[in-house]
């Protein structure tokens, strides 16, 4: 037999390897493999087994090393890994690394052995022991076995004195597989499903319906399977889920959970993992996601491919659990951007998650209070099914919304303050009412510039093209972008000026807290953004005190607007609800809107009717009033319009094309040149449809060096066919919104189409053939949802 190969290194070709005899058995597609390559070897992933017959290859090297003691790579995610190769124009092999942990493609075994002792079965007369020996022997017969170190601990005692016992053949001291459970010390109280409302019980019914079609969908082409649960804040979306789970369960089928990153609280995972962990039911919910240790992602992973876990719950990349047979697919808050991965393969997971349903006759939710434009759009056109909850659960009433003009604020306040006195009456009362408070600002630090206001300097990253942020914590100016940092100066940078006057203007996260410290002296205040979170338990034990009431007032960026229920919270302040509405982005209204419905659904979900304070200085914008209303339905109606005007996404779908270099001159040439040669392509190949000669554009040629633009040294190789493309948008080049990151100067150009498929194709073939210099490069975005 001969194993064909897909190396990890990005050739985009396979390989052929002959299976030597001590290794035949133990190779199946899926396999991870370590062959020769060359002078070294390197490791790859058996795509297919093909007969010596069906090659004209002879003499083929064999294979080296089998990975693993079962392939780690399902059919399933293989033939899902290469859709998401041809649709994101990426390498096979880059998709096919993306699918595994890299916990997992290593070549040793992951697991952790450790010592473990357990009680040895009597025989013949009882032995005399010491009194201490006595003493651990009753611990090791109480918990039947345990680990040697817990032991020793639990006793007070030496190893010695446990060999002792393993001699005198009290105990039996053996070294197994100890997996890592990240939520071993939480204590986890089973529950009982709830009952659900009539708008909950019909959206369940429909999914489990779904569920119940199976091998129904291949003979019924109008019976959907994905369907976009649409329901507002405390709606009760997690209930159906557990309870779809449960039915994916009874039908004998696994089941995946994706969950935003910054939502994957510890409140949200012991949810899932209280309702199955006992009765009929009863199964391991795996757990994947980033903040796990490498040890704890490779024993979850095998729990998954073992079958022991038949639920997963992670963020984007557990969409490629290998949970086999898989029957229901759920992508709450479908809406997020944080599902798009920024580096290759860049893969949208709700998207994936829908193609993945497709192939393997899964059933797949998408969930959200504020759907994405692009899965509503899709409800209307009839791709995916729209299902409701219109209303809170137990009938509790949505928080009402006040906007507040901070213009008029500014006005009567001299200048602009950060709480407005509606706001600041509001957090009084909540306190004297023993009410918890929830303040919400999009921007970590104390201030986001510095500036001399005699001569106009303003600090600004070396590397990028962005202020510095001062942390008054530290005393530091530092870049978001790049993690530049320096020390704060006392005088104006500038030599010429050295004005002690400088200001800095803007605030942040530390500003919020530093000023409420000083409003309410004595209310319990505690900030939760990325500079505070440090270490992996911080999170869980802020999110621990908020909820049993050790603090009042909760200060935070994003990862405080989303998957929290805190039935004390009554009051919700966003302090500046534009950050996210001026930034060059045709999204920026949605995501505003998004992102102000999700922050006020944090009020009102006890007994006392919520509250929201939104300050702008934008009041009246469509975003912002729409969300004051929670009026999805009319946001959606007035934003498709503008879409459509433009022919931006939904209604089109994008490609980002960004070229980086070091040398600005040489990135714009090439941006240039890059337009002409697609330009070319297009037009040649209609050309071609209607029989006029093919035209050839010019050479442009560049040194290899990042200080001379032109030289006859290197050029630009372009050949390719472009697919008739009638409808296609060519924007650009131009410099990208963030103009310069990370020392590298940054070009775009945006493509437009309705025929995505056909323009990733030929962006494929366009990438390879295309020869840049070594100091430019270029990625392709396909589906972006970050344009700067």
């Amino acid at each position: 037999m001969v194993a064909r190969v897909t190396l990890e290194i990005a050739l985009r070709k396979e390989f052929d390897y002959a299976i030597p005899p001590e290794l035949a058995g133990q190779v199946e597609v899926g396999s991870r493999v370590k062959v020769p390559f060359g002078p070294r070897q390197v490791f790859g992933v058996v795509t297919a087994l093909l007969d010596e017959t069906q090659i004209p290859h002879t003499n083929l090297r064999c294979l080296a090393k089998v990975i693993g003691r079962q392939s780690q790579v399902t059919p399933k995610v293989l033939r899902l890994a290469r859709w998401i190769a041809d649709y994101y124009c990426c390498p096979p092999e880059i998709a096919l690394k993306s699918v595994l942990p890299e916990v997992v493609r290593q070549e040793k075994d992951g697991w952790r052995e450790r010592l473990f002792v357990r009680a040895a079965p009597r025989v013949g007369e009882a032995v005399k022991l010491t009194q201490r020996q006595q003493e651990v022997l009753s611990v090791v017969q109480e918990c039947g076995e345990i680990p040697l170190q817990r032991l020793l601990e639990r006793c007070g005692c030496t190893s010695e004195t446990v060999r002792r016992l393993e001699d005198k053949g009290c105990v039996v001291i053996a070294t197994q597989v100890s997996e890592r459970d990240p939520y071993a010390h939480e204590r986890i109280l089973p529950t009982e499903p709830l009952a659900l409302n009539a708008e909950q019980a019909k959206a369940l019914a429909v999914i489990m319906a779904a569920m119940d079609a199976g091998d129904l969908k291949s003979q019924i082409s109008n019976l959907k399977s994905a369907f976009l649960l649409h329901g507002v804040t405390g709606s009760g979306k997690t209930e159906v889920y557990l309870q779809a789970l449960a039915h994916a369960l009874t039908r004998g089928k696994g089941a995946i959970v994706l969950v935003p990153e910054i939502s994957l609280t510890p409140q949200t995972v012991e949810r899932f993992k209280a309702r199955f962990s006992s009765g009929p039911l009863q199964t391991l919910v795996a757990v994947l996601h980033s903040h796990l240790s490498a040890g704890e992602r490779h024993d979850e992973w095998q729990k998954v491919r073992q079958g022991r876990a038949r639920i997963v719950i992670g963020a984007r990349s557990a969409i490629f659990a290998p949970v086999d047979p898989l029957g229901l697919i759920i992508v709450d808050e479908e809406h997020e951007h944080s599902y798009k991965q920024e580096e290759a393969p860049r893969y949208h997971a709700r998207d994936v998650a829908v193609v993945r349903g497709q192939m393997e006759g899964a059933v797949v939710v998408l969930g959200s209070a504020t759907p994405s434009l692009e899965s509503f759009y899709n409800v209307q056109r009839g791709k995916y099914a729209l299902l409701e909850l219109p209303t809170r659960a137990d009938d509790k009433k949505m928080p009402v919304v006040r906007v507040v003009d901070m213009r008029q604020a500014a006005r009567a306040d001299k200048g602009t303050p950060i709480f407005s006195p509606e706001l600041k009456e509001a957090i009084t009362q909540r306190l004297e009412r023993k009410e918890q408070v929830i303040l919400f600002l999009n921007r970590r630090g104390y201030s986001t510039s510095l500036q001399c206001p005699k001569c106009g300097f303003v600090a600004e990253c070396p590397n990028c093209s962005v202020a510095l942020t001062y942390h008054r914590s530290v005393q530091k100016l530092r870049c978001h972008i790049c993690g530049y940092d320096t020390a704060a100066p006392t005088v104006c940078p500038d030599e010429q000026c050295r004005n002690p006057a400088i200001r800095y203007s803007g605030l942040g996260t530390q500003k919020v807290e530093d000023t409420l410290t000083r409003l309410f002296p004595h209310a319990r205040i505690q900030r939760m953004d990325s500079d505070v979170l440090q270490r992996k338990e911080d999170y869980r034990r802020i999110l621990g005190d908020f909820r049993t009431g050790k603090i009042d007032i909760l200060v935070g960026t994003q990862m405080i607007a989303k998957g929290l229920h805190f039935p004390n919270v009554t009051l919700v302040g966003i302090i500046y609800a534009d950050l996210s509405l001026h930034i060059p982005d045709f999204r920026a209204g949605e995501r505003t809107f998004q992102l102000l419905t999700q922050v006020a659904g944090r009020a009102g979900r006890g007994d006392v009717e919520g509250e929201v304070f939104v300050q702008s200085f934008t009041p009246f914008h469509p975003a912002i009033q729409y969300a004051r209303r929670h009026d999805f339905a009319g946001f959606y109606e007035q934003e498709i319009e503008f879409r459509e005007q433009l022919k931006y996404p939904p209604v089109t779908r994008a490609a980002l094309l960004t070229l980086k270099g070091r040398n600005e001159d040489k990135v714009r040439l090439l941006a240039e040149h890059l337009r002409s040669e697609l330009e070319k392509g297009l037009h040649d190949s209609a050309n071609r449809r209607t029989g006029e000669p093919a035209t050839r554009a010019p050479e442009l040629q560049f040194a290899d060096g990042p200080e001379a633009p032109v030289s006859p040294s290197r050029r630009l190789a372009v050949a390719s066919e472009a697919p008739p493309l009638h409808d296609l948008i060519l924007a650009g080049p131009g410099p990208a919104p963030l103009a310069r990151a990370e020392t590298f100067y940054r070009y775009q150009l945006m493509l437009r189409t309705r025929q995505m498929s056909k323009l990733s194709q030929y962006l494929a073939k366009f990438s390879q053939s295309l020869v840049l210099p070594e100091d430019v490069t270029l990625t392709i975005d396909i589906d972006p949802v970050n344009l700067a």
